[in-house]
């Protein structure tokens, strides 16, 4: 006993020396890549004027800086000056700061019609609220009949050898899918596969034409009675001709039907095809594939009801100094809007999004105003973007993504920045999908620089890796990541994301996040900092990041 203690002791000091001896020479790669010059420029980098940006921005007169309102215009107002006074140049449309967009707000009329049928009964979806149908931003009017298919979970994933369509033919149909992922998928790969466009982009792809997701919980008794299903409103990012760019629930106009079947009709769905739900599940989570057709249909016919108007993205750019590689580009992005006003929460109705996303903009204010300092630039360009709609659904960084006003094939990575938890000391960080590229080495190197530890994601099942604007780009294949907090404290419990928790409870997404709210920022100062680094490294290296070889976010060409 005596022999294995004293070789586990010995084998935890060669294991700590190893790890010191990397961070040490992740430390010397930084800091040799790092000139006085931009030693001395990151200093500069401003608490204060943090506090200033996010109490401008998160200001009741902006009401909250929901797209198409005066108040989301004066934000994009102040951005520009700000990009302005740290010299960054427009980089929007027509030699513009703004990227003009038409954002379509997309509404069902009640009077819809929906109903499952076999040839011997009928069911009315509509009159028993068996269905949610989704709003079709393309179309006034739409009319579906068509067979009901059982495709799993909906995806698609050569590279985890799993695919719910081997084997079955979609169509013409309509796609019944629940929504989840096997347990071998590691937490981004499950959310991504979980992400309601991919899902409805790979069932097109098979020929479907309608896909619903299955409610597999049941409805809890004494509840009250069943309320008609409604559908909310959805928006959508149209081109000037009137073309559907980017929607997060109804992503083509080849889609007629998206939405969702209650419990019931699901149940009924698998009864009679002699399935059961909960074996289903419980094959699914193992991998094991479940798809089949069914002898059943679905018939609908809804309207919907359009409304639309113009919001912005802001760009500016910082031009590189290699006369080739500044034709590329590293994108800093953060989003500016926010939920404006709305059901009042303690006497509060207006939505000011503080750290939401006030302070990633400011965050973006500070890297620029950190370059302004920089004689001598990164060989690449840098590219600023603040993206509206980031709230109904990555609309404004997925409309650059597929429309940039800089050729995309030129993106070459994209740092962005989103609620970074500045409400404690920044003692280590997790950067989401950083590990699935190359990127994971300048994020160890700026990191070590700082002396922030880099962890996994303390809270995995919080899918933060799709849920912001940075998935807008890892859809066209250029490699992205969020840094957030890490979970060291420094009274070494370490549970930063317990606090966390307590924190979002009581303001994320509510009035009460605003600029009386909890801060730290000098927290937020060496987070604009630390991304500021990250960019540079990668903006300065001559070779461009690229996906892990055989990563499921590779764009396939």
């Amino acid at each position: 006993m005596l022999y294995f203690h004293l070789f586990a002791i010995m084998k935890t000091k060669i294991l700590l020396s190893i790890f010191s001896c990397a961070l040490i020479s992740n430390l010397a790669i930084a800091q040799n890549k790092i000139t006085s010059e931009v030693a001395s420029a990151i200093k500069v980098a401003s608490a204060t004027q943090i506090k200033t940006d996010i109490a401008y921005l998160a200001d009741d007169k902006l009401l909250g800086r929901k797209p198409g309102t005066p108040g989301y215009k004066m934000a994009c107002d102040y951005v520009i000056e700000q990009l302005k006074s740290n010299g960054v140049k427009p980089a929007g449309d027509n030699g513009t700061w703004l990227q003009s967009i038409v954002m379509r707000n997309a509404t069902l009329a009640p009077n819809f019609t929906a109903s499952i049928y076999s040839n011997s009964n009928s069911t009315d979806l509509a009159a028993e609220s068996g269905i949610t149908i989704n709003p079709n931003p393309t179309a006034t009017t739409t009319s579906i009949d068509a067979q009901i298919v059982f495709a799993g979970y909906g995806i698609t994933a050569p590279e985890k050898n799993y695919d719910d369509y081997k084997g079955l033919n979609v169509k013409g149909k309509i796609v019944l899918i629940v929504r989840g992922a096997p347990s071998s998928f590691s937490s981004s790969e499950s959310a991504a596969s979980m992400n309601v466009a991919t899902i409805q982009k790979n069932a097109l792809k098979h020929g479907a034409i309608g896909v619903i997701t299955a409610t597999i919980a049941e409805r809890p008794a004494n509840t009250g009675p069943v309320r008609p299903a409604v559908a909310r409103p959805i928006m959508a990012l149209m081109s000037e001709k009137g073309e559907l760019i980017v929607c997060a629930s109804f992503t083509s106009e080849k889609l007629k039907l998206a939405g969702t079947l209650n419990f019931s009709v699901t149940n009924k769905i698998l009864n009679d095809a002699g399935k059961n739900l909960t074996t289903v599940l419980e094959n699914l989570k193992k991998g094991e594939t479940q798809s089949f057709a069914s002898n059943l249909k679905i018939k609908a016919g809804y309207q919907t009801t359009h409304s639309d108007f113009t919001t912005y993205n802001v760009a500016g750019v910082i031009e590189g100094s290699d006369s080739k590689l500044k034709k590329e580009y590293v994108v800093h992005s953060a989003h500016l809007d926010h939920m404006g006003v709305g059901r009042a929460v303690l006497g509060d109705s207006i939505y000011n999004g503080a750290h939401d996303n006030a302070s990633g903009i400011a965050s973006l204010l500070q890297i620029t105003k950190i370059y302004s300092e920089l004689k001598q630039k990164p060989k690449r360009s840098i590219l600023v973007l603040a993206v509206t709609g980031e709230e109904m659904g990555l609309l404004g960084s997925g409309y650059f993504a597929a429309k940039p006003t800089i050729p995309v094939d030129k993106i070459v990575a994209n740092v962005n920045t989103d609620m970074p938890g500045i409400i404690a000391p920044m003692l280590s960080i997790t950067a989401l999908g950083a590990d699935h590229s190359t990127l994971i080495n300048q994020v160890n190197e700026a990191a070590a620089y700082f002396d922030l530890p880099v962890e996994p994601d303390p809270e995995p099942n919080e899918n933060r890796f799709v849920r912001s604007d940075q998935y807008s780009f890892i859809k066209e294949g250029i490699p992205a990541l969020h840094v957030k907090y890490g979970n060291k404290t420094a009274d070494g419990k370490n549970n930063l994301d317990l606090f966390v928790k307590e924190w979002r409870a009581k303001y994320y997404h509510k009035p009460q996040d605003d600029i009386n709210g909890i801060f730290d920022f000098e927290a937020g100062k060496k987070y604009a900092q630390l991304n500021f680094l990250i960019g540079y490294l990668v903006a300065n290296d001559l070779t461009k990041p690229s996906w892990n070889p055989g990563d499921i976010f590779e764009k396939k060409k």
